[in-house]
């Protein structure tokens, strides 16, 4: 199989050295306008069997869409598009072809024993959920303008897996945000720390926090809790935790994102060669990102926002 890759950013040379390592991976032919790889020839990535795309987000539709008028699978990470009109649009023309997101949650077998543990009954009853994502540094200042966002950009992980593991849908969201380090979140119309109550469509309660400024370490964490008991992902000997009782973590807490998901990332792009059905698609995608536009309307207006109202008037611009 010849696997092409736009993008050698960090991610993007990341999954270079994985497809490159892949057995079902012939040949790799890579693309990027200021990077070269060691693993992959330059060349036209859209000649190949399938497309992985790791550019910056600005690019993604228009690259998603080329793909489609190609008839070349594609795998891109999140998001599909900046906004929910793009998103569509790149729906609209997908339908027929195979085009998966990137939301590397899905492989991490953390994720994976909690969605097994809820619906084998382990749990029992679900009644709350609570999600942190939390970087140990901020991005640099000129990413912030261009990222949508911290609901957009950092908790739309936190969204979608929050559907995949519970399978339900997010019904309401209630969120704020507060500005705690760089001015440069601020001037941006952004955020550095965040919080939103979710309700899901049967009731549960969710809860997600997160901040750019989590100086102990990179930490990322669900609990579900339910009528048998609890279940928590991201509690290992590397969560940058301390314990007033004496309790420490034994291992140096995970640097960043990379470092955390490497092996589902791995995984990830496994399954998108081999067709793995947890491979977030479009309409996916597209629900979470509703989820992330309802957080921001709800922070800004300092209200709830019912994500039906976000579909209802996406819909009505699209038409």
């Amino acid at each position: 199989m010849r696997v092409g890759l736009l993008g050698l950013g960090r991610i993007g040379a990341f999954h270079a050295e994985t497809l490159a390592a892949h057995p079902l991976v012939d040949e790799l032919i890579v693309a990027d306008p200021v990077r070269t790889s060691p693993y992959g020839r330059p060349g036209d990535p859209f000649e190949a069997d399938a497309v992985v795309i790791a550019t910056p987000t600005g690019t993604h539709a228009d690259l998603l869409l080329e793909a489609c008028r190609r008839g070349v699978p594609a795998f891109c990470e999140k998001p599909v598009a900046g906004d929910v009109e793009r998103t569509l649009e790149v729906l609209r023309a997908a339908r027929g072809h195979r085009v998966r997101i990137g939301f590397q949650r899905r492989f991490d077998a953390g994720y994976v024993s909690a969605a097994t543990a809820l619906r084998g009954g382990e749990l029992g009853e679900l009644h709350r959920v609570h999600l942190i994502t939390a970087d140990p540094a901020p991005p640099p200042a000129e990413y912030i303008p261009l990222s949508g966002g911290i609901f957009r950009d950092c908790h739309i992980h936190d969204f979608d897996i929050l559907r995949w593991v519970t399978g339900r849908e997010v019904a309401t969201v209630y969120a704020t945000g507060a500005n705690r380090g760089a001015p440069f979140f601020a001037a941006a119309g952004d955020v550095d720390t965040s919080a939103a109550l979710l309700t899901l469509d049967d009731g549960t309660l969710a809860t997600v926090q997160g901040s750019r400024y989590n100086g102990a370490g990179y930490d990322v964490r669900m609990e579900l809790a339910g009528s048998k008991g609890t279940h928590v992902v991201g509690l290992s000997p590397r969560a940058p935790l301390r314990s007033s009782e004496g309790l420490e973590p034994s291992q140096e807490p995970w640097p960043d994102f990379i470092a955390r998901f490497r092996q589902a990332y791995v995984d990830e792009i496994d399954g998108f060669l081999r067709g793995d059905p947890r491979l977030c698609p479009i309409e996916d995608a597209l629900e979470a990102l509703y989820v992330a536009e309802a957080a921001e309307l709800s922070r800004r207006e300092r209200r709830p926002v019912e994500v039906a109202e976000v579909r209802r008037g996406s819909q009505a611009e699209a038409r």
